[in-house]
């Protein structure tokens, strides 16, 4: 089963492209239980795919019932709609489907944390009328491994991020068609959570390096290799001279990716030695860290995927100016009163949406961390996920040492082009990207300043943060 996220949903573009090219190609796989489209045909709201599906398994005769959700996303473009979950489990066809009699198993995939209240009402909506069958879900959006037991027949499975873990549930004991009822026994659940390289394939197919590769396979990767070189990959920007982290080290460390571009980045780029400038940026513009050694394309995409161009407004008192950050950080009440949609969190890489507290390894030994496991005996370990869950700390299939995690604020800010005295400019222009305009707004207007769309340009040349990093690696990072 597969169904939508939310960056499928914030570019016209993207989210057509899900109806024409993704939803048929999956062939009755792909889900959309919240999510409606304006059809660019007719112009008619139709759903973005089918509201659910019922099948049976081949082998065991499995009866399922699958449904695909999405989070009460806000901020898509207009030509989507995404309906709150708590209203939509009020359909009538939400309703007649879960009552259907003949159904051994519920599975609901979605882009939605497995901890959140979007998926408490789906799981208290199913049970409300089907007590005793077995569901199982399927969350994603925080970039967590995670493993929730609702009840004793009804678990969910979070399974990280970009592709770094393949997640495995398993379900067995399950009563069928096929199956004696009058067993009195309950299936039993289970997970594991699979580091994605090929020793990980290797010991699971108990295959090798020359027995594992398939005809399949060997196309595939032939295809993608084919695809890289075409779309040059590879290319070089630069090198960089040492690894720079997103949030295994503290904010505001000379080792964090934040400080880079806070201190080098931004005001070697946007710098034009006369206004003032406050440059505000999101701190979810980045979704990966730095190594040290070649800096290509391939790269850039990995540490910034997003194409929102700069924005500005120029001539910003500079007092309110100064304040705008804060609320950007801390003020989420300010700015839920001033819309539904504006809430702070989805500012920061999602992986904070959880994270309530920091993770501070110390001697292979870790401090107030709620998701680490503590690996036993003298055996040097590779630094990697640590994951404790509903199901205790067996679910690593590859077992690691822990790594330190630190929470980094919604968005940072870069002063550039101040008074080389110290002195305060009476006025300043804001230059951000242009995800947060919907934030910013927001605060300026608290602040009591009268800003409105119509007051913001994109900034010269239409450079995005993805270019401005590529641009500054290639004069600052050579390779030797």
């Amino acid at each position: 089963m597969l169904c939508s996220g939310n960056h499928e949903l914030y570019k016209k573009n993207s989210s057509e492209s899900e109806l024409l090219t993704m939803v048929p190609n999956f062939k009755g796989n792909y889900l959309a239980s919240n999510i409606d489209i304006f059809d660019p045909k007719s112009g008619d709201l139709i759903p973005l795919a089918q509201r659910y599906r019922k099948f049976t398994t081949k082998n065991q005769g499995i009866r399922i019932v699958a449904f695909g959700f999405l989070f009460d996303f806000r901020g898509g473009f207009n030509n989507t709609v995404v309906q709150m979950v708590e209203e939509t489990v009020k359909e009538d066809w939400f309703q007649e489907v879960i009552r259907e009699k003949d159904v051994d198993l519920f599975v609901v995939t979605g882009h939605v944390d497995v901890r959140s209240n979007e998926q408490n009402v789906i799981y208290r909506a199913i049970r409300e009328v089907q007590w005793d069958t077995p569901i199982h879900f399927f969350g994603g959006h925080s970039h967590i491994r995670d493993y929730k037991k609702l009840d004793r027949i009804s678990y969910s499975l979070e399974s990280g991020r970009y592709m770094e873990t393949v997640g495995f549930a398993s379900i067995s004991g399950l009563h069928t068609q096929k199956t004696e009822l009058k067993s009195s026994s309950r299936p039993r659940f289970a997970r594991r959570y699979i580091d994605n390289n090929l020793f990980s394939y290797f010991h699971h197919s108990e295959k090798n390096e020359t027995t594992f590769p398939t005809e399949l396979g060997l196309n595939v990767s032939m295809q993608i290799t084919k695809a890289r070189k075409a779309l040059q990959l590879d290319h070089r920007h630069g090198c960089a001279p040492k690894d720079l982290w997103m949030d295994r080290v503290q904010f505001g460390s000379n080792d964090s990716i934040f400080t880079w571009l806070n201190k080098e980045v931004m005001p070697d780029s946007l710098s034009d030695g006369q206004t003032p400038k406050l440059v505000i940026s999101n701190t979810g513009a980045m979704r990966f860290d730095i190594f040290e050694g070649p800096f290509t394309i391939d790269t850039t995409f990995l540490v910034s995927p997003f194409t929102s161009a700069l924005r500005c407004i120029k001539g910003v008192d500079y007092v309110a100016a100064s304040k705008i950050l804060d609320i950007l950080n801390h003020e989420s009440k300010v700015l839920a009163t001033k819309s539904l949609s504006l809430d702070l969190r989805a500012l920061a890489p999602p992986q904070m949406l959880r994270r309530m507290t920091d993770a501070i390894v110390r001697n292979h030994e870790t401090v107030r961390a709620h998701d680490a496991q503590q690996p036993l005996g003298k055996v040097k370990l590779t630094p990697g996920y640590t994951t404790r869950d509903d199901a205790g700390t067996d679910g690593d299939d590859t077992i690691h040492s822990p790594i330190p995690s630190y929470r980094v604020p919604n968005c940072f800010q870069t002063a550039v082009d101040f008074p080389a005295h110290g002195e305060a400019p009476e006025a300043v222009d804001i230059v951000y990207n242009s995800f947060v305009e919907p934030w910013l707004l927001a605060a300026l207007e608290f602040l009591g300043q009268d800003y409105t769309l119509e007051d913001a340009l994109d900034y010269p040349d239409g450079r995005i943060i993805t270019t401005i990093i590529s641009d500054w690696v290639e004069k600052h990072w050579p390779c030797e």
